[in-house]
């Protein structure tokens, strides 16, 4: 009898199913649904453009046409195949996302008198609108509690929880008020599905809770009650109203109650992993470890990798945490990232491209990619900062912007789309370059996501960049992989290390530095280094006049 299991990746703007054979690695099923609600499954307010909620009854529908969608795909794939078969089931979010509830667990905005509210709604990973309480937590924490801030890398951001819980209660005190409680979205499907959704007792993410709410263990859980109440009483209020623990994805969160079994054709009783974040959980389906650095490669980008937690580990000022058991048990997970890769190139070719490029988006982007292709290092002469959604790491700033240095009136889009690749790559090399500068090895990078199977020339240039070999993981879902490793691991049967060698591969294709090219990257990336310290208002930075002038002269050389 073989032995399956479900993971479930809920993203920005869909969620999806995998089902996978976790002797083999075999993937049967992966059903993809579109959130309905909003433009691409946000809701957004015309008047402010931070702002970014989602419907959470569309993770409901979307668990149900997921789930008996791959059921169904494994089904017509392999006739003896059986639901009862499926050991465990997991589930990744995007993160912080957090939700209001009452004290039954449901979301506020499933009530008549919140329906039409964006605040009652949940708060996506990508609202910003928190922005000044994000910068009040940071200084309050760096007068009163800078161990908080420095296992979190220093400065807290909008992105995160008790800024966005904060932001709720300033810009609308009637939902705060109703809210109970607030809950991260990959700690509430579980609990839904298990039956476990009060508040109170539904199981909590590590993953969750250490890299976004500064939870830890070494202070007893979340901050405590006086330094909350320093930024605003009404949150220490809350607090006694949250949780105390918060567990790693080994653990079970509750087994599948009998009405979602039967809603959606599983054996009633599987167990349900505590929840994660979508990056965490790719990382594991790419087969993380010390020494690897997993990017998973999308609209944005995470990087995430491990150490042991026998090993000594300082703070690393500027990441997005530190934080035991977030990716594998018994090691501490360090995650960074950026707040737009994709995104910028979609904005790009979206906006900027012309049409004789190509007609469709995938025409200009095939067209832009074979033409980048020809170039040299420095031979377009520019050089881009990669904020157009603000920074992530390391600066931790969501008020800088994007820039594209050295443009003349002969500069062509493909150039343009060129140092944006580079801009995304210098950025992924100055947050490797801080693990490092930190006591965290990196010696190779294994990446996964949409842009590292489809751009070869983009993969090619990330080598040449960081200087280090890259490898891609063979699943296309990752994230997904994770979680159902995490489903499976969480019943007690079987172990991570077992599922993890049978399922997580790589592709052979391996992109290696070019060593001419590294050699002009490492000439560009101390003028990327003199932009980002500049704008990015680091004392110290080195002047940035002679950028323009020295671009030129980079360029000319290439040319020639």
């Amino acid at each position: 009898m073989s032995r399956y299991a479900l993971g479930l990746d809920y993203g920005t703007n869909s969620c999806r199913s995998l089902l996978v054979n976790l002797d083999n690695g075999e993937e049967l099923g992966s059903v993809v649904f579109l959130y309905p609600s909003g433009k691409a499954g946000i809701l957004t307010d015309p008047g402010d453009p931070n702002v970014a909620r989602q419907n959470p009854q569309d993770y409901l529908d979307g668990l149900v046409a997921i789930i008996t969608g791959a059921l169904n795909e494994a089904k017509q794939k392999d006739p003896d195949f059986s639901a009862n078969e499926v050991i465990g089931l997991g589930i990744d979010t995007t993160g912080s996302t957090p939700l209001p509830v009452n004290k039954e667990g449901t979301p506020l905005s499933f009530l008549p008198e919140f329906a039409d509210n964006l605040n009652a709604h949940v708060w996506l990973w990508k609202d910003h609108t928190a922005h000044t309480e994000a910068a009040a937590i940071t200084e309050k924490a760096s007068e009163l509690r800078p161990e908080y801030l420095a296992k979190c890398g220093g400065i807290y951001s909008s992105e995160w929880w008790w800024s966005k819980l904060w932001r709720c209660k300033n810009c609308d005190p009637d939902v705060f008020a109703a809210a109970y409680s607030w809950v991260e979205h990959c700690d509430w499907l579980p609990a839904v599905l298990t039956g476990n959704d009060d508040p109170a007792i539904m199981k909590r993410s590590v993953c969750a809770a250490g890299h976004k709410a500064m939870y830890s263990e070494e202070w007893g859980g979340l901050p405590d009650e006086k330094f909350l109440s320093e930024l605003d009483p009404a949150l220490a209020d809350l607090r006694d109203r949250l949780y105390d623990r918060a567990d790693s994805s080994d653990v079970c969160a509750g087994h599948l109650t009998a009405e979602w079994a039967s809603r959606l054709g599983l054996p009633e009783g599987i167990p349900v992993a505590v929840g994660a974040f979508d990056a965490h959980m790719g990382a594991v389906g790419s087969g993380v470890e010390a020494g690897t650095l997993v990017k998973i490669l999308g609209t944005s980008t995470c990087d995430i990798t491990v150490l042991p937690n026998s090993e000594e580990l300082g703070d690393v000022p500027g990441v997005c945490g530190v934080v035991d058991g977030s990716v594998l048990p018994g090691h501490f997970g360090i995650e960074a990232g950026q707040s737009a890769v994709g995104d910028i190139f979609l904005w790009f070719v979206n906006h900027l491209v012309p049409d004789s490029y190509g007609a469709t988006q995938d025409e200009k982007f095939i067209e832009m990619e074979r033409r980048l292709s020809e170039l040299k290092p420095g031979e377009t002469g520019l050089m881009a900062l990669d904020w157009n959604n603000g920074n992530r790491t390391i600066l931790v700033d969501v008020q800088l912007s994007g820039l594209v240095l050295g443009q003349t009136l002969h500069t062509e889009a493909h150039e343009i789309y060129r140092a944006l690749i580079e801009a995304t790559a210098f950025g992924a090399l100055t947050i490797v370059n801080r693990m490092e500068e930190y006591g965290v090895k990196i010696d190779r990078i294994v990446n996964t996501g949409g842009l590292a199977v489809k751009n070869a020339s983009l993969m090619q240039i990330y080598a040449d960049i960081l200087g280090r070999p890259l490898r891609v993981a063979s699943s296309d879902q990752t994230c997904a992989l994770g979680a159902a490793l995490f489903g499976a691991v969480s019943g007690g049967t079987v172990s991570l290390e077992e599922i993890q060698g049978n399922c997580c591969q790589l592709r052979e294709v391996e992109y290696l530095p070019i060593s001419e090219n590294q050699e002009v990257y490492e000439e560009l990336y101390q003028l990327y280094k003199k932009l980002h310290d500049g704008f990015g208002d680091i004392e110290g930075a080195a002047p940035i006049g002679r950028v323009m002038k020295d671009l030129i002269a980079i360029r000319q050389r290439q040319r020639s």
